[in-house]
Formats: structure tokens, sequence, C-alpha cells
């Protein structure tokens, strides 16, 4: 049986419980859709903060990786398009040596022929040269390998340099012929020299596809490592919504509620009337 007690309101005292009660249910919820998450911080819940945050340092730390495998690709790119351009320029010197070895030309003819065979040997090392992106190259012999980034502990990704220079292709600043049959032997040379071109060429377009692929699958690692960690502390907001709404009236019955308990005291006094 209640007691009818002016000193202590057992009712108020439960209603009260109950109302601080919601409220603390209705502050978490209100805080769940401001900041999206259902795990804010460790107190939420350690141990599911504590996965959620390593899975990020690692998502994060896949920018550098794509930042390092990106410059791995303009690199290998500016070394292709220097190819590309030794390469016709090889074609060129050898269409200069064919013509050269025609015993039926001049002396004017054989010597502008000569020249222009001399020029474009010249065009070949400014080619291999300035096959730079960002001061590095892979294209002119000053460096045999480049690593770059291929995950989150530090592991590489390497790429062997080709040498595209002249001597890299067998020939030197001099290779030139000053006759019609040594122009003969230089077309022999020329072919040489542009088959090793090619090959060199074909193994840093494969390097480049390697790079391309490995980089198209840390760009995927990042976003499932995201998706992850966003299951783990994400809020629902559909479900947060409705929860909220149920609170808010649950809160409104729990005021009414401590405020009927409260006048129960007052009742008393009709006792002594």
């Amino acid at each position: 049986m209640a007691l009818n007690s002016i000193n202590t309101n057992s009712g108020a005292l439960i209603a009260l419980q109950n109302l601080n009660s919601t409220n603390a249910e209705l502050t978490q919820v209100q805080q769940r859709i401001n900041t999206g998450k259902k795990i804010g911080s460790a107190k939420d819940n350690g141990a599911i903060w504590a996965t959620a945050k390593n899975q990020s340092a690692t998502a994060n730390s896949m920018n550098a990786v794509k930042d390092s495998l990106q410059r791995g690709q303009s690199t290998i790119d500016v070394a292709l398009a220097a190819g590309d351009t030794i390469t016709d320029l090889l074609g060129k010197m050898k269409e200069k040596a064919l013509a050269a070895s025609d015993t039926s030309l001049n002396t004017a003819s054989f010597n502008a022929l000569k020249s222009d065979f001399d020029s474009l040997r010249d065009q070949i090392t400014k080619a291999a040269s300035n096959a730079k992106f960002n001061g590095v190259s892979i294209a002119d012999g000053t460096t045999t390998k480049l690593s770059f980034l291929a995950n989150s502990d530090g592991s590489a990704f390497t790429v062997t340099a080709k040498t595209l220079t002249l001597g890299g292709l067998g020939l030197t600043a001099t290779s030139s012929f000053t006759t019609a049959a040594a122009a003969k032997t230089m077309i022999g040379t020329i072919d040489t020299a542009l088959q090793t071109a090619t090959n060199k060429l074909a193994s840093l377009g494969t390097s480049s596809t390697g790079l391309d692929t490995h980089l198209t699958f840390v760009g995927k690692l990042q976003d499932s490592l995201d998706a992850g960690v966003g299951n783990l502390v994400d809020a629902d907001l559909a479900k947060e919504s409705a929860k909220l709404q149920s609170l808010q009236t649950k809160q409104q019955l729990g005021v009414q509620a401590l405020s009927i308990a409260n006048q129960s005291s007052s009742s008393i006094l009709s006792l002594f009337r």
C-alpha cells in the first residue's frame, strides 16, 4: 500500500527517473542525427570505435599510395612519349641512310642526306634527355629502376628503367656515314636500334598497364574500407528520425506524469479540511 507522505513522493521520484532516462535517450538520438554517426566516440562502443579508427587511418593512407602510383604513371607516360618520338626519328634515319646508299647520287645530294641523318641522330639525344617528369626520368640512363608505393604498409611497385639514349640503342653521338657503302651498313645498325627501342617501349607499356591496374585496385580497396567504416559507425537516419518522434512523445508524457505525481502531495491537504 502506498504511503501518503509529504516528505517522500515515490511516484514523483519514479516519474523523474523515467523522464531523465527519456531525456538521455533523446540527447543521444539528437547527437546521432547531428553527427550522422551512431558511434561518435570511444565511450559509445570502444571496440567498434577502435576498429573504425584503424580502418579509417588505413583508408586515408591510401591517398599517399594513389599519389605515388599516379606519379609513376606520369613518369612512364613521359618516357613512352619520348620513345614514340625516338622510334619515328629512327625510321627517318633509316630512310636517309637508304637514300644515301644509292651510288648514283651526286656529292651535294649525298651530303644533304648525311646532314639530315646527323640532325635526326642529335634529336634522339634531346628527346631522351628531356623525358623527365618532376625531374625524374626512366629513359635517359640516369637510373636503373624506380619504386612507387604499392600499399599502406609501404611495400613497393618497382618499374625497371629503359635507356632510350643513343648509347642505350647501340648508337653513338658520332654514328654516321661518309660513303654510300657506309650508308648501306648503317641501315642494318638502325634496324637493330629500332628493334631495341620498340622492345624497351613494349616493356614500359607493360609496366604502365600494371600501374594502371594496381591504381584501380587501390581505389576500389579504399572505397571498400570507407564503406566498411561507414557500416560500423554511421547512423541509420531513417531509424533515428522515427525514434526521435517516439522519444519526443515519450518526453511529453513523462513531463505530464511528473506533473501529476507532484500534485499528489497537495491532495493530502484535503484530509485536514
